[in-house]
């Protein structure tokens, strides 16, 4: 027996979105260099993102019911084994046709990484602990994007060529996929969990009401299309996530645009991710101090994002500056205010929808964003060829402004509970 199995089940995930990020964010620092090297324009680099994101984009209504009806542990198994896979053949690319391609194929595999875990969230914590495990897990990202440049470059300058670089980083996943075969399972099917653990889990869950669906029932699409909550679910996180991706995708362009050199990339990428592990904690440890004060859950989660949405405008300056520090600093707390809500974007399908349609909703929410971000990653590349990145900037910083608005508004407990319990009371 392994007592707080739980947390152990957390780590794991975490581990997942740090290999997971380690990986998306190789070619992000590696940008400089094979621009330079194949004679890209910020056009050419966008078209290669923009095939990540629409694999990643369309995939995520497909993995995201495919997570409800396989199960996390093997729905999980078969995204790490396929992106790792991929992410090693990323290595033999010869030009810009070959990225497109090995890109759309990483992020078709990635797709399940976030409603996968959201899914597994949903399983093992209880309310009052989902944002934190929410929190943990989605720092991965963070860490991931902070370990990147550092490991990345380091290779780089090892081995004189990039290609070392994604095939080193790719091993990562194989590794995380063996033990985490190894360890998941449902609470009620673990074989290393304790009695009183699993009692804490079970009590956490909402009762089941005469003539409702079983709460790991999967549930169609269309049917979720009728909650005004999954509504503003999707579209909040369509317009924030598109504000984390423009940091994550073009922070080191961005950067010698302003004059400096790709290697004085590397402090500036681990500052705004570590801001941004910082912020995934701090608003999900904040949700979860109120809930434990008697907040209610959908309280706790609309207040993070009232403060910490309209916060993101403090990027705007960051468009008007050339100070090295003072825009590692503008990103930072930007990279923060984004995480703070984030996790609470992440946390929403699990505290709103029983656990049959959380991959699902996490999907389609995946979806919003990844459509948007598809749009605004190639007027990025358009934009800064012609113009420069400040309109960029600027209009980026109140899109989040609107998301928050959104989901204040429609994502609301019901008046009277849902007889279908497919809705949960929150």
């Amino acid at each position: 027996m392994i007592r707080n199995l739980r947390w152990w089940i957390g780590a794991l995930l975490f581990a997942s979105t740090v290999i997971n990020y380690i990986d998306r964010q190789t070619l992000s620092v590696l940008a400089p260099a094979l621009k330079n090297q194949y004679h890209w324009s910020n056009s050419d680099f966008a078209t290669v993102l923009i095939s990540f994101r629409i694999a990643y984009t369309v995939m995520q209504l497909v993995s995201g019911p495919a997570l409800d009806r396989l199960g996390t542990r093997q729905g999980l198994s078969l995204s790490v084994a396929f992106y790792s896979t991929v992410a090693v053949c990323t290595s033999f690319a010869r030009g810009i046709g070959t990225f497109r391609i090995f890109r759309g194929l990483l992020g078709a595999g990635e797709s399940a990484g976030w409603p996968g875990a959201a899914k597994a969230v949903s399983e093992w914590f209880p309310d009052s602990e989902r944002a934190w495990a929410v929190a943990l897990f989605d720092s991965g990202s963070s860490i991931g994007g902070a370990v990147a440049p550092f490991l990345v470059l380091f290779l780089y300058r090892t081995f004189g060529s990039w290609r070392p670089a994604f095939l080193i980083t790719a091993s990562l996943g194989f590794v995380w996929l063996i033990v985490w075969r190894k360890s998941y399972h449902t609470p009620e099917t673990h074989p290393r969990i304790t009695p009183e653990e699993l009692k804490l889990i079970q009590q956490s869950r909402p009762a089941k009401a005469e003539g409702a669906a079983s709460p790991s029932r999967r549930v169609p699409i269309l049917q979720l299309l009728r909650f005004r909550q999954t509504w503003g679910i999707v579209a909040g996180r369509s317009l924030l996530d598109p504000y984390w991706f423009l940091i994550a995708d073009w922070f080191g362009i961005y950067l010698v645009s302003k004059g400096f050199r790709m290697e004085d990339s590397g402090f500036g990428y681990w500052a705004t991710f570590l801001a941004a592990d910082l912020g995934n904690f701090f608003g999900g440890g904040l949700s979860s101090y109120w809930i434990r004060r008697g907040w209610s859950v959908g309280k706790s989660r609309r207040t993070v994002v009232a403060i910490f949405g309209p916060s993101m405008l403090l990027l705007i300056p960051a468009a008007f500056s050339s100070r090295y520090w003072v825009l590692i600093g503008l990103f930072a707390f930007s990279t923060f205010a984004y995480a703070c809500c984030s996790t609470i974007f992440i946390s929403l399908p699990s505290d709103v929808f029983q656990s049959g349609a959380v991959a699902t909703v996490s999907g389609m929410s995946g979806f919003g964003a990844g459509m948007i971000t598809v749009v605004s990653t190639a007027l990025i590349g358009s934009v800064a060829d012609r113009i420069s990145f400040q309109p960029i900037i600027i209009v980026a910083s109140m899109a989040p402004c609107v998301a928050a608005l959104i989901m204040i508004t429609l994502v609301r407990p019901p008046k009277k509970p849902d007889p279908s319990g497919i809705l949960r009371s929150f």
